[in-house]
């Protein structure tokens, strides 16, 4: 791993109140966009990219059953996709794993003509955003 640039994200603490779902939703996602296992304990897991990781943690300290990005906190995490058809494939295996296709009747421009995106929802409430780096409308 080389030196991160100063400013860039070291990492991310999701709590989640089921580990196996987050494993079965965020740990295949994860993996699909190239991160790979980094870290496991009894009550968590973190997934590395780069000199970012991601961890999903089912802490005893946990507030809520569920996840509401409609508060005050973490709304959703995105992420770049290499192009429009890996975003397309991503979303079409997406609720083999746990996701639901937020915005379905404007997808894949929910965001705009200009963004071809998947937005995605999992049964514990987080949503992520699949953002093609390459699309058709703005190649």
């Amino acid at each position: 791993m080389s030196r991160p640039t100063h400013g860039t994200l070291h990492h991310v603490e999701l709590w989640v109140p089921d580990l196996h779902r987050a494993v079965a939703s965020l740990g295949w996602l994860l993996e699909m966009l190239g991160y790979a296992l980094f870290q496991s304990w009894d009550g968590g897991r973190s997934w590395r990219l780069g000199p970012t990781y991601l961890v999903v943690e089912q802490s005893p300290a946990l507030t809520a059953e569920q996840h509401d990005r409609c508060r005050p906190g973490l709304n959703h995490l995105a992420f770049h996709v290499e192009d429009a058809a890996t975003v397309e494939e991503l979303a079409a295996d997406a609720p083999a794993h746990g996701w639901h296709l937020m915005f379905p009747e404007q997808h894949p421009y929910a965001g705009g003509r200009q963004h071809h995106a998947a937005y995605l929802e999992n049964d514990d409430g987080f949503e992520v955003e699949l953002v093609a780096i390459k699309s058709p409308e703005r190649n």
